[in-house]
């Protein structure tokens, strides 16, 4: 199967391009830059040059595959073009800059999937695109079948599941991988590294309340085959979790980055907490235990790499 994939040379999008590339696909990245088309090349993948604010480029990649998977998303502010990352900064308060760099990746990764879509029309082709366990309802485990909370504060980026349904009517094989906060592995760059700065720079590790908030987490090269048995397999309209482990209490993994830190791990009140860890805060005191049984079951997909405490627990997590 041809695959065009967006986010190609990133910590998730990388795995799967190897992924599928070792399962006999051919696939052809996005890149942005130099270093991303060697990276691409040196892996077997054909690349095309471009970024995902290029709407034109966008369809007529996929318009020339048999499948499409964007992973692509703007996590900083200085992935966004020139232009945009002005108005992030003068369009208002800056109180308000963290929300509209939000606002600003949200619209272009619908722009950018819709455009995908579009492309793939009426051919029975497959689209697939990660979102967030976290976007699911607190405190009660979470399943494929369940709808994402709507008042939970990302749900905008999360919205995209509605785009992607509505794909599905339109001849589209679409499928919705939900990814939990943590996906591990070598390189990682997401929050595991964040809370490890976090502990260092407040000389301790914390943790909300009591810790007992669970995280959900899952294994990038778990990860990765999980989105090449959807691809090949998975009908239209389907939603699957991409969760190895339902839910680790965020104080076991506090602890362990403070084991290794020897720092103290320290609970901290709501308003502590929101100190502590600034815009994390909202995502550490979430309680997010999910479920991947249908998945699994659906899709015939069993984890086998690490678990994330034993993951975390290795020195390359911990080199300053």
């Amino acid at each position: 199967m041809r695959v065009f994939v967006t986010g190609a040379t990133g910590f998730i999008g990388f795995a799967i391009v190897k992924e599928l590339i070792a399962a006999g696909h051919q696939v052809t990245g996005l890149a942005r830059s130099e270093a991303s088309e060697k990276k691409l090349a040196d892996a077997g993948a054909s690349v095309t040059v471009g970024s995902v604010e290029n709407l034109d480029l966008l369809r007529r990649s996929a318009a020339s595959a048999d499948a499409a998977i964007h992973t692509a998303f703007y996590h900083q502010i200085s992935h966004i073009p020139f232009g945009k990352r002005m108005g992030v900064f003068l369009g208002g308060a800056p109180t308000g800059i963290v929300q509209r760099f939000m606002m600003a990746a949200v619209e272009t990764d619908r722009l950018a999937l819709k455009t995908l879509g579009r492309a793939l029309a009426g051919s029975d082709r497959a689209l697939l695109a990660p979102f967030a366990t976290m976007a699911m309802r607190p405190g009660v485990l979470a399943t494929e079948d369940q709808a994402y909370d709507p008042t939970f504060f990302a749900a905008p980026r999360a919205q995209t599941e509605d785009s992607l349904q509505e794909l599905a009517s339109s001849g589209v094989r679409t499928s919705a991988i939900r990814l939990p906060p943590i996906v591990h592995g070598a390189g990682d760059h997401g929050f595991a590294p964040m809370l490890i700065t976090t502990a260092r720079k407040k000389k301790e590790s914390g943790y909300a309340g009591d810790g007992s908030s669970r995280w959900p987490s899952v294994h990038r090269l778990d990860a990765a085959r999980l989105f090449r048995l959807a691809l090949e397999n998975g009908p239209a309209g389907g939603t699957y979790h991409g969760v190895a482990e339902e839910g680790i209490p965020f104080r076991q993994i506090a602890e362990l980055i403070g084991r290794r830190l020897n720092l103290p791990a320290v609970s901290k009140s709501p308003k502590e907490a929101k100190k502590q860890f600034t815009f994390l805060a909202e995502f550490v005191m979430k309680d997010n235990p999910t479920s991947s049984k249908l998945t699994q079951d659906r899709l015939g997909w069993k984890p086998t790499q690490l678990g994330l405490l034993a993951d975390l627990d290795q020195a390359d997590y911990f080199t300053a």
